[in-house]
């Protein structure tokens, strides 16, 4: 597989690089298993000041990071910027709050134990763990793993997307600059057919993937034969639920933002638009007059609503969900062609009257294609939000009490969101169900989805 910086607003390829060769590969494991042994024994403060160091570098360099971002992968720039920003976010996020999440828990004593026996958990490092790290936002998701397990003490090893190997480089260079000690966060230029091995390799303890299902499936199988802990952020096709109480000019308004995010590929984009019929017409409408206001073009332009997408065959293989669809009998009410000129770019699409067999039904569109459902009642647009393999986010649009509660434990997914669009942010649990993976990052479960929860009995 390649490892190259190709612009995907021109097709150009900007830079190439080499993948490692087993000797250095095996370098870097043994680097990362020697730097553990000495790291898990610093301190939360030392940890602490280290990324905040990093933190303060994100700040200074924004422009320059986010930079790397729209020319490996092509997200707007003002996206890119507030993405390096929000991970200088996460950084003193976890340099403030990860010792108190992973301070010891004391537990109480059974009728047996002596008065003076001492019952806790102490929350310790694992050692190495490979992140498999994806392109749609190449920082972040990268620093929503790192920074709370270097905060736990563990070392990181970042096998990133292929597509965008100068941004994963730049990380490992700004957690250096700040401080942390060698071998303590590197970056592993390799190719997804040595994935497997490393897994395999005993100096490695833990797992964590962001990524399509099939290659969840993968690393989970192989963490799974290896008796390691693995955590999976999978794909989503997440509902969007619209009912007659919510107000409608500022929901369409929040349902074009939450689709068209990152140019469309997030698994967190609301995807399934499932509006009960009494304003699914007004709803559609508005929701296409939206849609074909955004502009496209050049992801560095200000002006730029919708960049292009990150690789030539993510639009082949969008346009093949969208042609089969329609073949089905879904129809297209805007958009629905790829661009054709230069560059990966697909314009805004909105198809409804999509039926069952369709791909788009069931599927994961990974681009700038919102779906329209429509819905008799609450229960009618639960059922379809739920007639999915997917679980990962979700949001209901109501002003109606009863409602809000109904949707907020009824959808089956890892989150809901009511009222609003769903997101990641340092300090609220992130993680789906059913096929979109299992585990959770983000707040507490951040720094302690890798260490080994000991529990201890003293007296």
């Amino acid at each position: 597989m390649a490892i190259a910086t190709t612009n995907p607003a021109t097709g150009e390829t900007v830079k190439e690089f080499d993948a490692l060769t087993s000797e250095q590969l095996e370098e870097k494991l043994q680097r990362a298993w020697d730097a553990f042994q000495t790291y898990r024994d610093t301190t939360f403060e030392q940890r602490a000041g280290w990324l905040r160091a990093a933190a303060d570098i994100f700040d200074a360099e924004n422009e320059r990071l986010a930079e790397l971002a729209t020319l490996e992968m092509g997200k707007t720039f003002a996206a890119a910027k507030a993405e390096v920003t929000k991970c200088a976010l996460g950084c003193r996020w976890y340099a403030d709050h990860a010792e108190e999440d992973l301070a010891d828990v004391e537990w109480p004593k059974p009728a047996s134990a002596p008065e003076h026996a001492r019952i806790f958990t102490r929350y310790q490092p694992l050692g190495p763990v490979l992140a498999v790290m994806p392109w749609n936002f190449p920082y972040w998701q990268v620093l929503r793993f790192a920074a709370p397990a270097l905060m736990a003490g563990n070392v990181g090893l970042l096998k990133h997307a292929s597509n965008v190997p100068q941004v994963a480089l730049a990380i490992e260079d700004v957690l250096t600059r700040a401080g942390f000690p060698d071998g303590a966060f590197q970056t592993l230029l390799v190719g997804s057919s040595v994935i497997e091995g490393i897994i395999d390799d005993d100096r490695v303890r833990a797992v964590t993937l962001t990524g399509s299902e099939p290659a969840g499936r993968e690393v989970g199988a192989r963490a799974g034969q290896n008796v390691k802990t693995s955590v999976l952020e999978l794909g989503g096709s997440d509902p969007f639920i619209v009912m007659p109480s919510a107000d409608m000019d500022s929901t369409v308004t929040a349902a074009v933002s939450s689709r068209m995010l990152n140019n469309g590929q997030s698994c967190i984009n609301a995807k399934r638009f499932i509006v009960h019929e009494q304003i699914a017409d007004e709803f559609t409408q508005k929701l296409v007059e939206k849609m074909e206001s955004l502009t496209m073009g050049d992801p560095m332009d200000e002006n730029t609503d919708l960049g292009p997408m990150s690789q030539a065959q993510g639009v082949e293989d969008l346009d093949s969900q969208v042609q089969d669809s329609v073949a089905a009998g879904a129809r297209v009410l805007t958009g629905g062609k790829p661009h054709g000129g230069t560059g990966n770019y697909y314009p805004a699409t909105v198809l409804a009257d999509i039926p069952k067999d369709a791909r788009a039904y069931y599927e994961e569109l990974f681009g700038p294609v919102a779906l329209v459902f429509r819905a008799q009642d609450a229960d009618d647009a639960i059922r379809i939000a739920n007639d999915s393999p997917f679980g990962l986010g979700g949001s209901a649009w109501t002003n109606d009490e009863d409602e809000k509660l109904r949707f907020a434990t009824e959808v089956e997914s890892g989150m809901v969101y009511i009222n609003k669009v769903t997101e990641s942010t340092p300090e609220v649990p992130f993680g789906g169900a059913k096929n979109s993976g299992y585990g959770r990052e983000l707040a507490s479960f951040g720094p302690q989805s890798f260490v080994n929860a000991k529990t201890i009995w003293i007296q």
